[in-house]
């Protein structure tokens, strides 16, 4: 797929906020006006249930604002930007925080593979370059390193930073994204465009690590954001490689199962008796009848998984159709078939 679009370059920039009155405008002052390669920028804030003007901010600088009536969390913020983004047909798409810790001076960097059609999805890596790690708690350090060790794992690549929300999407990467978790979206899309065989990237790049102003409402509570961000991890591995998921439960529950009838048939064969170790027989036969009822599931999933990989491609091939017909559909109504798109 061609990164480049119809009526040239387009690059939409995305941002979550929830209460950032503080430093969103200056945030959206200074994003770029204008950048080698690209076209047309256009910004969209997702005012997640702010009550501090946030949304009003975002609209005074020319923003499109999705607003929800209520804080939904980061991940939900990122669904609803993604759609209203998507709308304005962008062929590159920047997501990036409203709290100032990133500066948008890098975003040229963040871009630039893609524009040279070497990357598919960029992700800024805090961590890459070790003269660039920021200032940070030790355990809020510890956790993302031990996260990017485990999604690397999964994947079978080398990752450095995958929860940083400073990304960069080609059409090629937003088009196939669908997260479904509320509380974060950052290792669900990692694992995602991962396992889809994109072309990953990681820029090193240098933010603040401590915000200046305010409470991250992802971070801000290491146990709460470990729990949530294992889950939604888990069942994103779940459902794009469940054979290794089922068969690793299923070796769990069959492991312990297998070596207590191994047990009780060497006592057998020494006593010519089962007592009185009959409940251990039980209790094996109980788990190796469940570890072959999850391998069963994990079949079912398997699937499940390849339809599901079915359905993304033609869902990715009805996007760019879709993207072409609404390009189309704009140039005509300007009464010129060469005529640039106008913004929405």
């Amino acid at each position: 797929m061609n990164n480049k679009g119809f009526d040239g370059m387009k690059l939409v920039i995305q941002l979550p906020a929830l209460n950032e009155s503080a430093t969103l405008g200056q945030v959206l002052d200074g994003l770029p006006k204008t950048l080698p390669g690209i076209d047309a920028i256009q910004v969209v804030v997702v005012d997640d249930g702010s009550s501090d003007g946030t949304g009003r901010i975002a609209a005074e600088r020319g923003a499109q604002v999705v607003v929800h009536d209520r804080p939904r969390g980061v991940g939900a913020a990122f669904r609803s930007g993604l759609s209203r983004s998507i709308d304005l047909l962008p062929d590159i798409l920047v997501t990036m925080d409203a709290d100032g810790q990133f500066n948008s001076k890098d975003i040229p960097a963040l871009i630039a593979p893609i524009l040279a059609g070497e990357a598919d999805f960029v992700s800024a890596s805090r961590f890459h370059d070790p003269a660039l790690e920021p200032a940070m708690p030790k355990a809020k350090r510890w956790g993302n390193g031990v996260i990017a060790r485990w999604l690397s794992r999964m994947t079978g690549r080398e990752f450095h930073d995958v929860s940083c929300g400073f990304r960069a999407y080609a059409r090629k990467a937003f088009l196939r994204l669908n997260p479904q978790g509320d509380f974060t979206y950052t290792h669900e899309v990692f694992l995602s465009l991962a396992f889809a065989g994109l072309r990953i990237r990681e820029v090193s790049v240098e933010v603040r690590g401590v915000r200046e102003h305010g409470k991250s409402r992802v971070a801000g509570n290491l146990f709460r954001y470990a729990w949530q961000a294992a889950a939604i991890i888990l069942a994103t591995y779940r459902d794009y490689r469940p054979l290794a998921f089922f068969g690793a439960l299923a070796a769990a529950l069959g492991a312990p199962g297998v070596a207590a009838l191994v047990f009780l048939g060497f006592h057998w064969a020494r006593t010519g008796a089962l007592f009185p170790y009959k409940a251990v027989g039980f209790a094996g036969g109980a788990l190796c009848g469940a570890a072959l009822l999850v391998f069963l599931i994990g079949l079912v999933a398997a699937m499940l998984a390849r339809v599901r990989s079915g359905l993304e491609a033609a869902l990715l091939r009805a996007g760019e159709i879709d993207y072409r017909l609404r390009v189309a559909e704009r140039r005509a109504g300007m009464g010129s078939p060469n005529a640039p798109a106008p913004p929405p």
